[in-house]
């Protein structure tokens, strides 16, 4: 298939309510709303295809950008690719679960995520935040640097609650993550987000007052996760 191919399949399958409701958490035309489940049948057809996804993702077309992610070769990207990815996610949607995503599947995942962890930018930041929760959800805990984890759990203590909002979502994820799916550090981040405590977030999204914010708890989540029975969670797959 080819990239017009695509995209007019992709035009066929598109809701207005979904949507509406893609654009209530932030995308902006062109789109289509399409369901993530509904792009499977066109994937099994397309395969991985590193050249189509640079086309869909140059569109600028939600719905493109992130089938452009479910069809990308993670480790035919090299940094630069994945930072000019990066430069066109506009918002958490794409840069949290399409780039972080499909960077979660590179050998160079946490090299990247960390450059995006210092950044400095709101989106990077959360991305960088997120790979690291797609990685730890996924991958052997002996992948990973205890003392790093540990030290990125101390980070996340003293700066969450003066952080940009989405990277404050981000951390808070990144908590509980470590908690429910890295063992070793298991008691460390339970404890770190008792510490942390509630986390305001939703208060800087344009048209809405203070009082439209709330409070996420990676606390609450972590004591909930225990009682099920999920510590040591890994996925099979990061990607659909």
């Amino acid at each position: 298939m080819n990239a017009e191919q695509v995209m007019q399949e992709l035009e066929a399958l598109g809701k207005e309510r979904t949507k509406k409701m893609y654009c209530a958490n932030g995308a902006q035309e062109p789109l289509f709303g399409v369901a993530t489940g509904a792009m499977k049948p066109i994937f099994r057809r397309t395969g991985i295809d590193q050249p189509l996804a640079e086309q869909l993702y140059a569109t600028g077309n939600y719905d493109a950008m992130y089938f452009a992610g479910i069809i990308a070769d993670p480790n035919g990207m090299t940094e630069a690719d994945y930072n000019r990815w990066m430069d066109g996610a506009y918002f958490y949607m794409l840069s949290d679960f399409v780039v972080a995503v499909t960077l979660a599947e590179a050998d160079i995942a946490q090299q990247v995520a960390d450059a995006w962890i210092s950044s400095g930018e709101d989106l990077r930041m959360s991305a960088g935040w997120s790979c690291y929760c797609w990685l730890l959800g996924s991958r052997p805990d002996r992948e990973f640097s205890e003392a790093k984890l540990a030290g990125m759990l101390k980070q996340v203590e003293q700066t969450i609650h003066q952080s940009p909002e989405r990277t404050r979502y981000s951390m808070n994820n990144f908590m509980y993550t470590v908690a429910v799916s890295y063992s070793p550090l298991h008691d460390l981040a339970r404890e770190t987000a008792e510490r942390v405590g509630p986390v305001e977030v939703g208060n800087e999204q344009p048209g809405k007052s203070k009082q439209a914010g709330k409070r996420i708890s990676a606390y609450d989540n972590i004591m909930k996760a225990v009682e099920k029975g999920r510590i040591g969670f890994k996925r099979k797959h990061v990607r659909c």
